[in-house]
């Protein structure tokens, strides 16, 4: 797939964009024995990249892959003892880290990669992108209860959330199922929203990280997105500057 050369010049450890897009401006950047200039794109797997007369190699493949995270699985590449993590649920060789994590009692979507870029956009906190969640709680939460959502919540350590996005979508004989959308990820956030609150939540699904959802995906099954996930969700941070 080809990308702007200075995009791949940054993933290659030539420093930021920026930096990047003044070394073409320089003329040390030739693709295909052609010196580069700013806009051109080019594929690291198909053409030839080279800087002060340096070739590139291709780096290992990036890859994106949404897995459905089970209860009782850790969010993290090892282990220090015998449970699994999402890592031994991806058949796939080389590097990949989760985005982000669920604690291992939560289940639902989690993005893997090993795209440093889209990972550092995705977990810094200024772009502040939308994280979407079925949560089931009990007892049945008051209005009260859910305004203190919506306006935000000090937590046990003195640290106050931002305001949520809640409502309710059905009660059944386990408990109230709300959907919630947050704009921030403090550890174990939504568990602890419920603690302060008077709600306990029994289980906790996300099913949505900024443009990406989960679908109909199985909980233990994985798969690579397609271009056109990758794109939105690249494009979205684009957006944000």
């Amino acid at each position: 797939m080809e990308i702007r050369i200075q995009k791949i010049l940054a993933q290659a450890g030539y420093g930021s964009r920026r930096s990047c897009e003044r070394l073409i401006a320089q003329g040390r950047v030739e693709i295909n024995g052609k010196t580069a200039a700013l806009g051109m794109k080019a594929d690291l797997f198909q053409d030839k990249i080279a800087v002060d007369g340096i070739p590139l190699t291709p780096p290992e493949k990036i890859r994106y892959i949404m897995l459905h995270k089970p209860p009782g699985v850790l969010s993290t590449v090892s282990s220090p003892d015998s449970r699994p993590t999402v890592r031994s649920l991806v058949n796939l060789p080389g590097r990949l880290y989760p985005v982000g994590r669920l604690d291992v009692n939560s289940e639902g979507l989690i993005l893997m990669t090993n795209d440093g870029v889209l990972t550092n956009q995705l977990t810094h906190p200024r772009y502040q992108h939308e994280k979407e969640y079925r949560v089931l709680v009990e007892p049945q939460p008051t209005e009260q209860q859910l305004t203190s959502w919506r306006k935000g919540l000090i937590l046990e350590d003195g640290s106050i959330t931002q305001p949520a996005n809640v409502w309710v979508e059905h009660q059944d004989v386990e408990g109230v199922w709300l959907g919630v959308i947050l704009k921030e990820g403090k550890k174990r956030q939504i568990r602890r929203m419920g603690e302060v609150s008077g709600l306990a939540v029994k289980r906790l699904i996300r099913t949505r990280i900024a443009s990406l959802v989960l679908g109909e995906l199985l909980p233990g099954a994985w798969r690579e997105l397609t271009a056109d996930e990758v794109n939105r969700l690249q494009a979205a941070f684009i957006n944000k500057g």
